[in-house]
């Protein structure tokens, strides 16, 4: 993308008030910018402006309605965590005694980086564009105004501002007591300051403009809100000359910490707001470029772009807590254990290294503060530091196995040795104080928060093979062999066991958990009671079913039960575990809890018209729940899945499932829960595509440790041609291309670095070697270095 010049903002008042066209920056950085056109049935609904100090949540229409339920109303607007600084703003065109509020946008358009609403008024058109420079805290705002008529328009522009400093979820926890706020005018930046009464949080928000008035708890568009905040409002006269353009920039910037840090921030984003663009811009065309998928399905690979965007969308950076990526936006914009152990392993397919290395390295020690050195990974914090759920026990493996993959991806053995402490402690104390039984089964929750479900649960048990084998790899790479095979002889056991005691064959599945009888009682009155209030007959009939053959069992006799069909139980196909026969078994009956968006969270939500309902579920939900969710990591896990066990047409089949989710109701991104609810970017998303598109349809396998990566393309059979550009193992890049000919698959590898070592196993296919250096064959595999690489795989 072209190099702009510095847009110079304080200009801009020449240019207003002269009534000058313009030749706005912003405008042309966006034109050579991709971006998606929001549904005008979605305008009532939220976006949001990312920035990694500060971000944005309104509504598509450009009003700022209270939304959100963990600060019930207030997680939209703009936040600077640890504090919110407002709840949004309005804006107001008065003329000839006729007034017009700006919160009806007629198109809401979405950029990687910025936002866009468009109005019509008064024979104009207003366009407002907002985006968040990197680093800073604070928010450019944008309003262009566009004379549509052959007469100059004398207008009076009203900016107004509703201040709501208040502190983050769980703020009373670290004596964050929200407390009233107050405005007053600053002459020096001709603006607007505002202050909590009892606390140093701070809010300054100012145009290069000087306004003609102002107002101090000013009331324009009829805006109500919640909270203690106060308003204040920005008046301009502005003369725009026949089919002639101006420009009002705003800058809203904030400081938890003082007035003289919010306002430095005010200016300097003032002074370099062009620049701040471009170079953002330029970063997110980096990011477009880092792994860069061209495949026959445009739509996925337009899914695959912008799920990367999305992912750096949700980067927070807290002063004094760490930098890292956070679960979701708008109710989730802290750090989880698990929902990073997801989408970390992702990130780092997609090669953000420098983030995977920060989020692992607050999670680490903030988990080892919180639970005494234990091991024990965390669920839950917020941005103020305080954790809410020290953790369940699938984090703690599932910390092992994101440590394993990040080393496989880097080869850096110091991060190896300062996180795998953790790890060996962790999976000391998963066994030693969850497994009373010492049968390699920790007792207690996993991934699925339903309340009473705390026993052997099917995902803990997978994930706990899986750090096992990993914790085994890690081990001999550090050369602790007795360790070691100690790991291995665990995961052995561990893997007979869930193929043959979750096993349960009525089913053609893996169990939800294994318990006695008594647990299970419990637990299917609640199923029952759940199945029949959403109306699902055939569930209610299985699991009376069941009920009446748990009521004949001893009452202490321990089993798998099959009660939820919850998404967890596709997790042993997911870490490879299951027996090839059984997974390919429950696979199958995984294939009927689906709707055209993909998995459901618990199968026995679904009915017989969910295989072809592709209607939203925000309009569904009177409360906000998770009952009867279709989630995007229960569909991506099965996609991983189906691929582990060679059936790569059936893992595209679900990528689409969740595709079909992708601009559904934010355009550019994609729900938590499919397709319009609960989050709108969600961080283990890109989990769900970078594993089986980067991983498994082009088969990178890194071993940058070994100086080298293997190559096993699984590619789906409608995909004729694919290419995948530079993929980051250690400090090699590599970049594949495939392509079906009549004499086989014609795979290309070049890379920086052409002492690298590829590794192209057989599995039954020949290979010949047309180009590069080969180093070694066998009978099994064929490896080659060279700066360019091409085999003819049939």
């Amino acid at each position: 993308m072209k190099k702009l010049p510095l847009l110079i903002l304080g200009a801009l008042c020449i240019y207003a008030c002269n009534n000058a066209p313009q030749n706005n920056s912003f405008s042309k950085v966006l034109s050579n910018t991709e971006s998606i056109v929001g549904k005008p049935e979605y305008l009532a609904s939220p976006y949001l402006t990312p920035g990694d100090k500060t971000y944005m949540v309104g509504h598509q229409d450009g009003t700022f309605p209270d939304l959100g339920w963990h600060v019930t109303g207030e997680m939209g607007g703009i936040w600077n965590h640890p504090i919110k600084l407002m709840d949004g703003f309005s804006a107001q065109i008065s003329k000839e005694g006729a007034d017009y509020c700006l919160d009806s946008a007629k198109q809401f358009v979405n950029y990687p980086f910025a936002n866009s609403h468009e109005f019509e008024a008064l024979k104009l058109t207003a366009t407002r564009k907002q985006f968040v420079p990197d680093g800073e805290e604070a928010v450019y705002v944008e309003y262009e105004l566009t004379n549509n008529s052959e007469k100059i328009q004398k207008l009076t522009f009203t900016f107004n501002g509703f201040v709501d400093l208040r502190p983050v979820w769980l703020g009373e926890r670290s004596e964050m007591i929200d407390a009233k706020d107050e405005v007053k005018w600053n002459e020096a930046i001709q603006g607007i300051e505002g202050k909590d009464a009892n606390n140093d949080w701070h809010v300054v928000y100012a145009s290069t403009l000087k306004p003609v008035t102002h107002e101090l708890n000013a009331s324009t568009c009829d805006y109500e809100r919640n909270g203690m905040g106060a308003n204040a409002s920005l008046s301009y006269t502005l003369e725009i000359p026949p089919y002639g353009n101006v420009v009002i920039p705003f800058v809203i910037a904030g400081s938890d910490e003082s007035r003289a840090e919010a306002i430095s921030s005010l200016k300097k984003v003032q002074a370099n707001a062009g620049e701040m663009l471009q170079t953002k811009a330029n970063r997110y065309q980096a990011i477009a470029n880092q792994v860069k998928l061209t495949v026959p399905d445009k739509k996925l690979e337009e899914a695959f772009r912008w799920v990367k965007y999305n992912t750096d969308w949700l980067i927070n950076d807290i002063d004094g807590l760490g930098r890292g990526i956070t679960a979701g936006n708008p109710d989730y914009p802290w750090f989880f254990g698990a929902d990073s152990e997801y989408a970390l392993q992702g990130a780092m397919a997609i090669g953000m290294k420098d983030i995977v290395y920060s989020t692992i390295q607050m999670i680490d020690s903030v988990s080892n503060a919180e639970n005494n050195g234990s091991g024990k990974i965390i669920h839950e914090m917020s941005t103020n530091g305080v954790v809410f759920n020290p953790g369940n026990l699938n984090e703690t493996p599932q910390y092992a196995s994101l440590i394993w993959e990040v080393f496989k991806w880097t080869g850096d053995m110091e991060f190896l040795r300062k996180y795998y402490p953790t790890v060996e402690a962790g999976l000391d104390w998963l066994l030693k104080e969850n497994d009373e039984d010492g049968n390699l089964l920790a007792d207690g929750y996993g991934m699925m928060e339903i309340h009473g479900l705390e026993s052997e649960m099917i995902d803990v048990a997978a994930y706990t093979y899986k750090a096992f084998v990993d914790a085994a790899e890690m081990a001999e790479v550090l050369g602790k062999t007795a360790q070691a095979e100690n790991y291995r002889s665990k995961a052995e056991k561990l893997a007979e066991i869930i193929n043959n005691d979750f096993w349960v064959d009525e089913f053609s599945s893996y169990a939800d958990f294994i318990g006695t009888a008594k647990d299970a009682n419990h637990l299917i009155e609640g199923a029952i009671v759940r199945a029949d209030t959403l109306n699902k007959p055939w569930a209610v009939e299985e699991l009376k079913a069941t009920q009446r053959s748990v009521s004949q069992y001893p009452a202490n006799k321990k089993q798998g039960f099959v009660l939820y069909h919850n998404w967890v139980v596709n997790t042993p196909m997911e870490v490879g575990v299951a027996d090839p026969e059984k997974a390919i078994e429950a696979l199958n009956t995984g294939r009927k809890y689906v709707n055209p968006f993909g998995m459901f969270v618990t199968g026995i939500d679904r009915d017989a018209s969910a295989g072809t309902d592709d209607s939203g579920f925000a309009k569904k939900m009177k409360i906000f729940s998770y009952t009867g969710a279709v989630m995007t990591l229960p569909t991506g896990v099965q996609a991983i899945a189906e691929n582990n066990y060679g059936r790569p047409d059936n893992a595209l089949e679900y990528l689409q499932r969740m595709t079909n989710s992708f601009s559904y109701a934010l355009p550019g991104s994609m729900y938590e829960v499919s397709p319009d609810f609960g989050m709108h970017a969600q961080a283990w998303n890109i989990y769900s595509y970078a594993v089986p598109i980067v991983k498994q349809f082009f088969g990178v396998e890194p071993m940058a440790h070994l100086n080298q990566a293997i190559i096993r393309p699984k590619m789906p059979s409608t995909w004729e041609e694919a290419s995948l550009e530079r993929i980051r193992v250690g400090d090699n890049e590599l970049s594949i291309s495939y392509r079906k000919t009549a004499d086989g698959v014609r795979l290309v590898v070049t890379q920086t670095d052409a002492a690298f070592r590829l590794v192209f196993p057989h599995e039954g296919a020949s290979i010949k070697v047309i180009q590069g250096n080969l180093l070694n064959e066998t009978k099994g595999q064929t490896e080659l270095s060279g700066a360019e690489v091409e085999v003819l795989i049939n």
